[in-house]
């Protein structure tokens, strides 16, 4: 069962460590380009802050975004803004994200997230954690995916595991992490490939943050998987 209270904390760590690792930033390092294509350290900050708003009005059974290009037009106006206020928005908006998960709830209700997506009210602790986290790693200001927590990189490899479940265009996986830990994925049918790496680089690459190439196949070629 998901631990919600357990998930708020380690939400309030990390963003609390990516706020500290920012401020070390200044206005020209925020305008530089993220590890994104196409989006600056402004844009992940923004999109950062304006996430932790569309999980409040996740919580409080409202639509995430009012629309894909209100969202998008609200990143690309908040992305050159000066690095104080960015972080001061930053901040602000996961204060009011925490303030609302921890107020008293149904944590068993179904929400309805982007693009018609559903599940539990306790699973959105966990979203917006993978939201800091990795986007942490998408700044490029020296925290990269082998230094997230190991608990967390091995929740994050079941999410997408499971997110490729079934996937028509994913062929059958077996995932093997030296660090401990196997996952299946992708179609149901077929000889499962073995990919098999640390922890961080099967996470790399599933998340779409690496190319793989530190994977082993057994010399198979390496799928290439569908944007998240």
């Amino acid at each position: 069962m998901t631990d919600h209270v357990h998930d708020l904390n380690a939400v309030r760590e990390a963003t609390d460590r990516l706020l500290t690792a920012a401020g070390t930033l200044d206005n020209a390092a925020a305008a530089q380009a993220s590890r994104l294509p196409g989006w600056t350290r402004g844009h992940v900050l923004t999109h950062l802050a304006r996430n932790a708003d569309a999980l409040v009005n996740v919580l409080e059974g409202r639509p995430m975004y009012t629309s894909a290009e209100a969202r998008d037009a609200d990143i690309e106006s908040g992305a050159p803004r000066p690095l104080a206020t960015q972080l001061d928005d930053l901040r602000t908006a996961g204060a009011r994200f925490l303030d609302t998960a921890t107020t008293p709830a149904d944590w068993n209700r179904t929400v309805t997230l982007r693009n018609g997506v559903t599940d539990t009210a306790a699973n959105v602790p966990f979203r917006r954690l993978i939201e800091v986290e990795l986007h942490h790693v998408d700044l490029g200001i020296g925290y990269d995916l082998e230094d997230l927590p190991a608990g967390f990189t091995a929740r994050e490899i079941d999410f997408l595991a499971k997110r490729f479940t079934g996937h028509p265009d994913v062929p059958a996986l077996r995932l093997v992490s030296t660090d401990g830990g196997t996952w299946t994925s992708g179609r149901a049918e077929g000889e499962p490939l073995t990919v098999t790496g640390t922890a961080p680089a099967l996470l790399g690459w599933l998340a779409g943050r690496r190319d793989g190439a530190e994977l082993q196949t057994g010399g198979a070629p390496l799928p290439v998987l569908p944007p998240l």
